[in-house]
């Protein structure tokens, strides 16, 4: 068998080959369009699966140096911290509350059945809790974050299983969340008031300024990110070694983030840019996620398939349930409501992204909802983080 090293410039070139190839695939193809999977699921995945024919057969072994992929990942998250203002809460007033805390519900009822599911099918419950709410509602970012915290604490194979159940996962919510949101809005009569028009990229950047990008704002906001990253990486470190708390330094970065963000959009002492850092956000997300999902090892998460197919099946039959009746109810079982459920059942599956699609499929037909695109992206993109890290580090350190 011919070994194949490939450096960390080379991986770097492989990864970006791979984002480009998946982009053009899924462009190509109808279903990976419509079903919102990402360009680096696609390319990344592609990769793995050709590089497991190869070792199957002995004709190649590939290796790859991701070193430069836990930086592109804590780039990513910390500015996902740049974007949560506080400001933003007050916009979206009662309704965004509880879909906020329903989510936050729905987060911690996924770990618990990966408990449950860690017990029937005799396996090590951190390593089930990868398909909880580390991967649905937390999607690749979240798997690879957590899997190598929980894969430093002993735990293998912990990214691959979580890359697998944050496909399925994907694949799944962009499924079903138009079929149940149309069966919600056909079964109770429900009607769009169609009042209010709503500019979805003025929600999700509501205080962005917009300038010509030079070098000394590029520079600027790198230097933002950089430093918030930084010392979000110590603050982690710190809590880890004399708190004895496991915590991720992405948790740190994020923290860290938000408080900064918060800070200056009452002191102003910096210029933020949302639209650069809005490209700098999904440049570092396309390389850490195609470097992530282009080493999946498949041989040895093939053992694992089978208890992961159960617990995410598990997983959608209850966010079903649990998104059809109480979250709906709840929201207030109008035409809002069910244009809400679609983006939950996206985002508490796969990612923003599919919550967005699901959303645009049902209001492309049934009409206009303001309400639901000021909610939800709000809160699949941003806030549920605050709830989302607490639980899982809850569980993390429970378990351990």
């Amino acid at each position: 068998m011919y070994n194949l090293d490939l450096n960390i410039v080379s991986t770097l070139i492989l990864s970006i080959v791979l984002y480009l190839f998946g982009n053009f695939l899924t462009n190509k193809i109808y279903i990976l369009n419509k079903l919102c999977i990402p360009s680096p699921v696609v390319g990344g995945l592609t990769f793995s699966l050709f590089v497991f024919i190869l070792e199957y057969f002995k004709l190649v072994n590939v290796s790859m140096n991701t070193l430069l992929m836990p930086y592109f990942m804590s780039f990513f998250f910390t500015i996902v911290g740049l974007n949560v203002s506080f400001k933003l809460l007050k916009k979206g007033g009662k309704v965004l509350i509880i879909y906020w805390l329903l989510c936050a519900l729905l987060g911690f009822c996924q770990n618990i059945i990966t408990f449950i599911s860690s017990k029937l099918l005799n396996i090590n419950p951190l390593l089930a809790l990868m398909c909880g709410n580390i991967s649905m509602e937390g999607g690749h970012g979240y798997s690879l974050a957590f899997g190598r915290t929980l894969e430093s604490l002993g735990v293998e194979n912990a990214c691959n299983v979580g890359f697998a159940s944050a496909t399925l996962g994907l694949i799944m919510g962009g499924i079903i969340g138009g079929p149940i949101a149309k069966i919600l809005i056909e079964k109770y009569h429900l009607k769009s008031s169609n009042i209010h028009k709503v500019n979805k990229s003025s929600l999700m950047k509501s205080n962005t300024s917009i300038l010509d990008i030079n070098d000394t704002l590029f520079f600027e906001q790198i230097l933002i990110v950089l430093v918030s990253m930084s010392v979000g990486s110590v603050l982690a470190n710190i809590i880890n070694v004399y708190f004895h708390i496991v915590i991720p330094s992405i948790v740190g970065c994020i923290f860290v983030a938000v408080l900064f963000r918060n800070f200056n959009d009452k002191t102003k002492i910096m210029i933020m840019n949302f639209k650069l850092l809005d490209f700098l956000q999904n440049l570092s997300l396309g390389m850490f996620l195609t470097m992530a999902l282009m080493s999946i090892d498949f041989f040895t998460l093939s053992s694992l398939f089978g208890p992961i197919v159960f617990i995410v099946i598990c997983q959608v039959i209850f966010i079903i349930i649990f998104a059809t009746t109480f979250a709906f109810k709840l929201l207030g079982k109008d035409y809002d409501a069910a244009v809400m459920i679609s983006g939950m059942l996206g985002h508490g599956l796969g990612a923003t992204p599919n919550a967005l699609a699901n959303m645009g499929s049902v209001t492309n037909k049934y009409g206009a909802s303001a309400n639901a695109y000021l909610v939800v992206p709000l809160v699949a993109a941003f806030l549920l983080d605050v709830f989302s890290i607490p639980c899982i580090l809850f569980f993390i350190n429970i378990l351990t």
